[in-house]
């Protein structure tokens, strides 16, 4: 399995996860390091470990404050009528299926707070379906956040197979729509990324699927301020 790195110092590696890889293959391929976060086997993009204990409470510090800012895009079903919104609604279990969560009526079981933002890329038809093109920013790091929150809203996650099973894909579109374009967050002092409290922000490539809609492709890269 061949994994591209998008950023590495001397406490954190960032790679750029394929969809359709668990996260339990990122592990075994990297056996001394430690996920600092997880993303769904479909989902594509920046993914951060870190390569010893102190760099993963770091990271998990980061997480827990809400200072990591992670940018996603997204392709879901149908025009997405407000331009931009914050979507604040607690996420449960589903009552039907242990594998799926659930915001709003019928959820169970212990509600966590999830926030999610949102804004309109793109709207656009493929054979007169209509689809819509997002960029999200989760301000929570929820099971399936950003996959729960857009279904709550009628609007799931193209390809999706869990949340969206029944529903069209655009063509060109074999995998759930769902790509992690960036993550940042502070370094650790003493790192070959700069000093203290360096700021780093890592991006993935877009899937050439994503770019085709539109989208412009970074070529994955890293940026500090």
């Amino acid at each position: 399995m061949k994994i591209k790195v998008l950023y590495e110092d001397a406490n954190i590696l960032a790679i750029d996860k394929p969809s359709g890889v668990l996260v339990d293959a990122i592990s075994k391929k990297y056996p001394n390091f430690i996920l600092a976060h997880r993303l769904d086997r479909e989902t594509s993009g920046a993914m951060l470990l870190a390569k010893n204990k102190k760099a993963h409470e770091t990271l998990k510090s980061q997480f827990q404050a809400r200072t990591v800012k992670k940018i996603y895009n997204a392709i879901v079903s149908g025009f997405v009528t407000r331009d931009h919104q914050i979507i604040n609604k607690p996420i449960g279990r589903s009552p039907s299926d242990f594998r799926r969560w659930l915001a709003g009526r019928g959820a169970r079981g212990t509600m966590r707070d999830a926030v999610t933002e949102y804004k309109v890329l793109k709207r656009f038809t493929d054979n007169g379906i209509k689809f819509t093109y997002l960029e999200v920013k989760p301000k929570t790091g929820r099971t399936h956040q950003i996959r729960v929150h857009m279904k709550y809203l009628n609007h799931p996650v193209v390809c999706d197979s869990l949340y969206n099973p029944t529903g069209p894909c655009p063509k060109g579109i074999k995998r759930m729509a769902l790509h992690a374009k960036s993550i940042e967050f502070s370094a650790l002092g003493g790192s070959a990324s700069g000093g203290k409290n360096k700021t780093i922000k890592v991006e993935s490539p877009l899937p050439k699927e994503f770019s085709a809609l539109g989208g412009s492709a970074s070529g994955g890269k890293k940026m500090f301020s």
